[in-house]
């Protein structure tokens, strides 16, 4: 048994599974999740799992590259802004609906159970070495 990281275990088989430029995005419970990505759906209650929380250990487990949010968060959501801002060095930011558009090609979607507007980024994935 796991004692550390990500115990669940859709979402570590998941991530194991994951390869350079793989897409995995980060959600709260409102965004439209199309067909075609894999999606662990984590959301419990209200708020429970945060969008921080599961950011957070997901950050602790993958490289990144790269990863995009909607530019309406600035407006919406500043805290979480600045959150993405000081975790993601080099974020991009696009319309909330170019981010929609590019979650078809996500290979993981994580939905979370937060409930605050904008709640969401798509990690692109890295290599370690």
């Amino acid at each position: 048994m796991k004692k550390s990281g990500i115990l669940n275990r859709h979402l570590a088989g998941a991530v194991a599974e994951l390869g350079h430029g793989d897409g995995v995005l980060i959600c709260d419970v409102g965004m439209p999740v199309p067909d075609g990505p894999r999606v662990v759906d984590l959301a419990f209650r209200a708020g429970i799992p945060s969008f921080a929380d599961v950011l957070d250990g997901l950050l602790a487990e993958l490289v990144v590259e790269g990863a995009t949010a909607a530019n309406e968060v600035y407006a919406a959501n500043a805290a979480t802004a600045r959150l993405l801002e000081v975790r993601l060095p080099g974020l991009e930011f696009v319309p909330h609906d170019e981010l929609k558009a590019l979650t078809a090609r996500a290979r993981l979607v994580v939905r979370t159970g937060e409930a605050r507007p904008y709640e969401n980024v798509l990690l692109r994935c890295g290599v370690f070495f």
